[in-house]
């Protein structure tokens, strides 16, 4: 990973686009420029992490204060790289930081998406849900759960 840059805000809006396509497409919320929008008005370098593959961009994370703790947003990776343990190596390194300062770590995903059970086997539990978002939750050191 390498901190993010203010030039990679075009490509990293074009993976969002990609990446969350499948699932606002079932929730019938895809619109073309809005998923690359929403993206661009909320992009901060400096809390986003850029993740490379064998030095190629391969997603993102990013990591901001919010509300006593973090809030983990725009966690992205190409649907090449997915399904290989990428996703719970990137989690671990921002987990491994939250947990070190003793932070609890909030997030959002959409209902229905396979990003949950990943959230979930790294300690997130449901906050809450609505029409759209499911609301996770982890507090300092709830480390990875076991998986059989």
């Amino acid at each position: 990973m390498r901190p993010a840059e203010a030039a990679d805000v075009e490509p990293l809006a074009e993976l969002r686009a990609v990446v969350m396509r499948p699932d606002l497409e079932r929730l019938g919320r895809f619109a073309e420029h809005r998923v690359r929008q929403r993206f661009r008005d909320a992009f901060c370098p400096p809390h986003t992490s850029v993740v490379l593959v064998d030095g190629a961009l391969a997603g993102c994370v990013a990591l901001r204060p919010a509300d006593g703790g973090q809030w983990l947003e725009h966690f992205y990776l190409a649907p090449g790289v997915q399904g290989r343990g990428l996703g719970s190596a990137v989690l671990r390194s921002v987990l491994e930081r939250t947990d070190s300062d003793g932070q609890t770590v909030r997030l959002n995903a959409l209902r229905g998406s396979p990003a949950r059970r990943l959230y979930e086997r790294h300690g997130f539990t449901t906050e809450g849900e609505d029409a759209v978002d499911v609301f996770m939750v982890r507090p300092p050191g709830a480390g990875a759960r076991k998986t059989s």
